[in-house]
């Protein structure tokens, strides 16, 4: 982590020896993503001397087509120069094996080339395995992993997986999916990856809140009048027109991108950094979300659909027309809820949250709305009205804190005005090439967990949104699209808080 000047900052340790087995290696996310972070890795000096990567889809290739295939992607995917010296150090030790995950001789063909490597390469035989597919082969690839030893955990070896999202799609096949992977493995040896805790701004939460006296007393229903958490995106659904259809955005981003940083922003300070302490305080808070109920759903939770649009630029498709989508779908691209924690430090302080693409600017941020100060001493002055100080906490795409407080505007008479301090990550303490997923992926060599979802957190954070998706269900909306392409949402979104006498912060 980085320190001031005056302080030594210290180095972290080289990962463990291993292999990391990436399935659904073809795709986007291995080459925009996993690649780039493990060169980044490698350049920092933190993955072991003796570390490989054995990748596997359903593409017939060889080891040295697919070398060449990862050397044209790392040049427009890499966040920084690539060194020739390293990234020969990378293919050396990358390797393809074609195969159908379905099929267990893919497996049997995995474990033969796994013993290669691990005598090659001196890897200790501990392997990580990345699923980068379809949701519906988490479970299978899993049981063959299993049925062929390969999730064996012997002679101080590890075994580990690192699932991507979505993680069920309602709480029943979530607790399903649960129950068949821990009928091979254990909880300690998964590993559910959510790219936002990636981002230094979002572990930052535990420094800032936990390891700054200022901050904690006043981070409780005494002084915070509400939280809002925005993640908004300016593209559309782009190529991904038949995965968001059987999803939508409540699905896709509620359950865990949003509640991630829920639980974190309002967990209670863990016993310790441990990865299960931090967990255990994070379960607690979305246990305490109260799930809406049903007859409240159509008053607290809304939903938009974006239809064409214009900007300054281009002319945006509506959702319904865009490939993969059907042209009558009532799949919702915006979402935004009213969240009430029930606890002792919460209690009745609203966390709105919104989400949805075709927003008019990518940003995401969590905003801390502390409560007006009395007026009594402004009484006999002109200022009819405090604005109220706010905290915000930028998570992307400019990750940085800023605090808004009010001070007085020179002159001979008593005028207030608004003052914005803001810290920027990237001024303070200069630019670190990443993709948002370095930490994480080391984090899994390490076995650390603490940025990765526990089985309970996943099915808490199913457990609140599964009243809304039954409403939703059994009433169609009947006004989508609801919002032009390029606008904040639909107008129930801004009614969501001004029934409560608020307003969202504006976001420029």
């Amino acid at each position: 982590m980085p320190t001031s000047n005056t302080e030594q900052q210290t180095q972290g340790r080289v990962a463990d020896p291993c292999v990391m087995v990436i399935f659904g290696a073809t795709g986007d996310l291995t080459k925009r993503k996993l690649f780039p972070a493990l060169y980044n890795l490698a350049k920092s000096n933190l993955l072991s001397r003796e570390f490989a990567i054995v990748c596997t889809s359903r593409t017939d290739m060889t080891t040295e087509a697919f070398r060449d295939l990862i050397s044209q992607d790392i040049k427009t995917y890499a966040t920084s120069a690539v060194e020739p010296d390293i990234w020969e150090w990378f293919l050396q030790r990358t390797y393809y094996a074609g195969g159908d995950v379905t099929n267990p001789e893919c497996y049997q063909k995995l474990k033969d080339l796994l013993a290669q490597v691990n005598q090659s390469h001196g890897t200790h035989a501990n392997y990580f395995y990345y699923l980068a597919t379809a949701p519906n082969f988490f479970g299978e690839i899993i049981r063959q992993l299993g049925a062929v030893g390969l999730m064996t955990e012997e002679n101080g070896q590890w075994r580990r997986v690192i699932i991507e999202k979505p993680f069920g799609h309602d709480l029943e096949s979530a607790r399903a999916l649960n129950a068949e992977i821990k009928q091979v493995i254990n909880e300690r040896q998964i590993y559910r990856i959510d790219h936002y805790l990636g981002k230094e701004t979002v572990q930052n939460l535990l420094v800032f809140r936990f390891g700054n006296g200022i901050f904690d007393p006043v981070w409780n229903r005494r002084y915070v009048d509400h939280v809002e958490i925005t993640a908004a995106e300016t593209v559309g659904v782009e190529k991904r027109g038949g995965y968001y259809e059987t999803s939508g955005a409540l699905r896709d981003m509620v359950p865990n991108h949003l509640f991630q940083l829920v639980s974190l922003t309002a967990m209670e300070p863990p016993i310790s950094f441990d990865a299960n302490a931090v967990r255990d305080e994070q379960a607690k808070v979305l246990h305490a979300i109260s799930p809406i109920p049903p007859e409240e759903v159509l008053t607290r939770a809304v939903r938009g659909q974006y239809g064409p649009g214009d900007d300054d630029d281009e002319h945006m498709l509506g959702y319904r027309q865009e490939t993969g989508v059907n042209p009558n779908s009532t799949t919702e691209t915006f979402v935004a809820l009213k969240l009430m924690i029930d606890n002792w430090r919460w209690a009745g302080v609203p966390f709105y949250l919104r989400t949805g693409k075709r927003l008019p600017k990518r940003v995401t941020e969590i905003a801390i709305q502390f409560k007006s100060a009395p007026l009594m001493l402004f009484r006999d002055t002109p200022v009819e009205r405090l604005r109220t100080n706010r905290l915000v906490i930028h998570i992307q795409p400019d990750e940085g804190i800023s605090l808004r407080f009010g001070a007085k505007i020179p002159g001979p008479i008593m005028r207030l005005g608004a003052v914005e301090m803001d810290f920027n990550y990237v001024d303070y303490f200069g630019s670190v090439p990443s993709t948002g997923y370095e930490r994480l992926l080391y984090d899994c060599m390490v076995g650390d967990a603490t940025l990765f979802q526990r089985a309970d957190m996943v099915e808490a954070g199913w457990r609140v949104i599964e009243p809304v998706l039954d409403v939703w269900k059994a009433l169609p909306p009947r006004s989508f699209p609801n919002y032009a392409a390029g606008t904040w949402g639909p107008k129930e979104a801004e009614e969501l808080l001004a029934r409560d006498g608020r307003e969202w912060r504006p976001i420029d």
